[in-house]
């Protein structure tokens, strides 16, 4: 099958990024509005595209778990659920579900502003922002922890095979199950510990990035804790869109996970934060606070043009 697909899910990342994130207000109208919105954005997009030919822009436009069957009532992706809160101590994972998401993505800041503005002011009518967060790339693609982050994404075509809904769904083939948790780093705490020991965390060395041997891996190394396989010995993969973000006084990363199922997601976060079966965790999510989480659908453009 064919699968048109919203660029944003698997293109290669950018050097900059604005998430605006919204709640539809209760206004009688607010519904239609959004499907309008969401139908016209793609050749406003194209538009745009014309006008910064060197930019690499992208849009990412996701609908909310609880709020997918108000605004489309005919149809769900069948594995459309709602986030899995977790706790365990320190480590956690809260559920704040919300409406919409919208991603820009670009190598020009100027683009990114054109189309985040221009969204905002045609939705702001029928939604209300929540969050509004820039990223940008550090460095040579790493987090603020100064380890490279997105290490194990897949590669080529394989982005598209992990990221996009196929033919198990043919209503929703070219869709992406999103992910999106904002962290906040605990960077004092983190900088004290030893460059071995930050190492040991990962499970990945800092500098030159060359991942531990699985034998010299702790249990609660964080590549340990996230390289989950199924029965059959494959990997259960996911496509990571992360960035950081901040300023000089608070930093942080925008995790986003988009892949054609839930699941492996959730397994993943199941893993970091309860741990294995015997309970070891993640080491990193001692010093990095999830704040946000929420599950999003984003459909492909043919879809969501149809619906407008």
């Amino acid at each position: 099958m064919t699968r048109n697909y919203q660029s944003g899910v698997v293109a290669e990342a950018n050097k900059d990024a604005i998430f605006l994130i919204f709640n539809r207000k209760h206004e009688a109208e607010a519904d239609a509005r959004i499907r309008q919105l969401l139908a016209r954005l793609w050749a406003q997009l194209e538009q745009l595209r014309q006008q910064w030919p060197e930019a690499g822009l992208h849009l990412t436009a996701a609908i909310g778990s609880a709020y997918w069957d108000q605004l489309y009532p005919q149809a769900r992706p069948t594995l459309l659920r709602s986030f899995p809160a977790l706790e365990n101590g320190v480590r956690v994972a809260p559920a704040t579900p919300q409406d919409l998401l919208f991603i820009v993505r670009a190598d020009q800041h100027d683009a990114c502003f054109e189309l985040a503005q221009s969204i905002r002011e045609q939705i702001s009518p029928a939604a209300e922002l929540v969050e509004e967060i820039h990223g940008f790339r550090y460095k040579d693609m790493r987090d603020m922890t100064g380890f490279v982050d997105g290490t194990e994404n897949p590669q080529g075509e394989d982005r598209l095979e992990v990221a996009l809904v196929g033919d198990e769904d043919p209503t929703f083939a070219g869709g992406s199950y999103l992910h999106l948790q904002r962290y906040e780093h605990d960077l004092d705490a983190w900088s004290r510990l030893p460059v071995k020991e930050q190492e040991d965390a990962y499970g990945r060395t800092k500098v030159d990035n060359i991942e531990y041997p699985s034998e010299q891996k702790s249990p609660h190394a964080h590549t340990k804790r996230t390289s989950l396989k199924r029965s059959d010995g494959s990997s259960m993969e996911i496509l990571r869109q992360s960035m950081p973000y901040g300023d000089t006084a608070r930093k942080g990363l925008m995790f986003v996970s988009c892949c054609r199922t839930p699941e492996h997601f959730e397994l993943m976060l199941k893993s970091m934060v309860e741990g294995d079966e015997e309970g070891r965790a993640d080491r990193i999510l001692e010093f990095t606070r999830a704040v946000t989480g929420a599950a999003f659908f984003a459909p492909s453009p043919d879809w969501l043009q149809q619906q407008g």
